[in-house]
């Protein structure tokens, strides 16, 4: 069967509910996939089921050659979209250069470094239900056909791609700071074009000199207006599953629980400049540390949990993130019982199940 004629099948019996199971996934969806991108499936020296890494059973590692894999496959119903972050370190450790989670419908692709956060390793996702499937073959094709991966091919079109989304995630993150610097000290051309524009819609043209006053005064952010959050109201609660923070009305939408602390730790030391030091002070979990000034403080003896399981708070100060959110909810309530900020008496937050 083509892997176009496969994925049409899937889509329709997708959109039937037929799939309710991580082993119907596997058996349905992915290893006919497998299958018809080439793979010997039933070579399970090569598609290896349940594969063990560090005490985690993989769904499916994909070897080249044979017993050494070259991809780790994660089939997730209920938690699919939560990085699983101690799966990616051990994914890592072991040398897999690439992860991919899927849910059967949707799909996450990983090439994995030493160099990025692991949130930042995400290069490709589709959507069976959603995407072009011409183009979801063409995913495929170019990372996961047994040749490609065989050769070589694949990984490094996967990295190359990946390169493109670091060098898209770069620029997008660096505009903001050029316009400020561009604002801060405004080129001639952003001066005249500036003046051209007012002269096109009054009719007078002003002098150079007061267009530069205006480009600095606007560069002020007080003087600028602020992007406003709507917060949740009466008519559309915030319901368990919703990660986010409210404080002094404006409210902070967030992707997991590891932002969400992250948040309440910046407002309180923005606003209590001596949190950090008292909350340091206090005693922490047996083996690691929540707070630090030194990252490598964070977990004592266990070096292999620190990328990507902490977070800058300000400069100077990191936050441990390897935790669950019944443990994120617990030191969320002990940071506010040492800061002495008044966000406490009306600071909101909810991780999963867990809030105030």
């Amino acid at each position: 069967m083509k892997i176009l004629e496969h994925l049409q099948q899937v889509r329709d019996r997708l959109r039937q509910g037929e799939f309710t199971s991580e082993a119907m996934v596997s058996q349905g969806i992915l290893l006919p996939a497998l299958q018809a991108l080439g793979w010997p499936v039933f070579d399970t020296q090569v598609v290896i089921p349940e594969y063990s890494v560090a005490g985690h059973l993989v769904s499916f590692a994909l070897c080249h050659p044979a017993k050494r894999p070259s991809i780790f496959i994660e089939v997730k119903l209920n938690s699919f979209g939560t990085i699983d972050y101690q799966l990616l370190e051990n994914t890592l450790y072991h040398g897999v250069p690439m992860v991919i989670f899927t849910d059967g419908s949707q799909c996450s692709l990983y090439v994995l470094n030493e160099q990025s956060r692991y949130e930042e390793c995400c290069f490709c996702k589709f959507n069976l239900l959603e995407s072009d499937l011409k183009t979801v073959v063409e995913h495929f094709i170019r990372y996961l056909q047994y040749e490609r991966v065989s050769s070589g091919e694949a990984l490094k079109a996967a990295r190359s791609d990946y390169q493109h989304v670091a060098r898209d995630r770069q620029i997008l993150g660096t505009l903001p700071q050029a316009w400020e610097a561009l604002l801060a000290e405004p080129d001639e051309l952003l001066v005249e074009l500036l003046a051209d524009k007012t002269k096109s819609l009054c009719g007078h043209r002003p002098d150079l000199g007061t267009c530069q006053k205006f480009i600095r005064k606007m560069c002020n952010s007080s003087e600028r207006p602020q992007p406003v959050i709507t917060p949740p109201s009466t008519h559309r609660q915030i319901h368990n599953g919703e990660f986010w923070v409210k404080s002094q009305g404006q409210v902070y939408p967030a992707k997991h629980g590891r932002e969400v602390m992250l948040r309440v730790f910046q407002l309180l030391a923005t606003h209590d400049p001596e949190f950090l030091e008292r909350f340091a002070a206090q005693e922490h979990g047996r083996k690691r540390r929540y707070v630090a000034r030194n990252k490598t403080d964070l977990y004592p003896g266990r070096p292999d949990l620190i990328k990507g399981n902490c977070e800058q708070i300000i400069p100077g100060w990191w936050l441990g993130t390897n935790c669950n959110h019944q443990s994120m909810n617990k030191i969320i309530q002990m940071a506010l019982e040492v800061t002495t900020s008044p966000l406490k008496k009306t600071l909101q937050w909810r991780i999963g199940e867990y809030g105030a």
